[in-house]
């Protein structure tokens, strides 16, 4: 994704991480927040994200919330984002909802291979979100692959370019920036 927001210019992109949208949790424990499973899509207030992306259709700003995966509940913050002619949705349950699919006019499946991603997953929760390789381990045979397999590969039927190895496939890169170039 960076390559391509450096080519298309980030002051021209509004960018809506789908993980900033995860459920705020905060009425709850920390021992039963980190229980909870992130990767199923009700774990996204997704309906908010839709709102979100209507608002910036309609020419309004909105505030993205501010998730904090160490405490696993939304902050008090938010970032303000301004409607772009280009507004690019991010997230591996992205497809998996219709309401937010119908909404989105080109759906771009990123494909990388499981031992690539389990090793992103491994390198970011280490030294992003302060866990253990223990705990990584555990919630992806518990959680990341299961849900990976029920909701996120299929989602790909529902997309409309699947990029095969991930961020080393400059030919759908290119594609894909020649396409966001058009829309300015």
């Amino acid at each position: 994704m960076e390559r391509v927001l450096e080519a298309v210019g980030r002051e021209n992109v509004a960018v809506l991480d789908h993980d900033a949208y995860y459920r705020d949790l905060s009425d709850l424990s920390l021992v039963e927040r980190a229980a909870q499973n992130f990767d199923h899509p009700d774990s996204l207030e997704t309906e908010l994200l839709c709102r979100h992306l209507d608002a910036l259709r309609d020419g309004r700003t909105i505030e993205k919330p501010v998730y904090d995966f160490t405490t696993h509940s939304r902050s008090d913050r938010t970032v303000t984002i301004q409607p772009k002619s280009v507004v690019l949705v991010e997230g591996i349950l992205v497809l998996a909802d219709k309401p937010l699919t119908e909404r989105l006019d080109l759906r771009v499946f990123v494909r990388a291979d499981d031992d690539i991603r389990l090793v992103r997953r491994i390198r970011r929760d280490i030294s992003e979100r302060g866990r253990s390789i223990e705990s990584v381990l555990n919630q992806y045979e518990s959680t990341v692959r299961p849900m990976y397999m029920k909701f996120v590969q299929p989602s790909m039927l529902n997309a409309d370019l699947i990029v095969p190895r991930g961020g080393h496939n400059q030919a759908a890169i290119d594609v894909l920036i020649g396409y966001l170039r058009s829309l300015q």
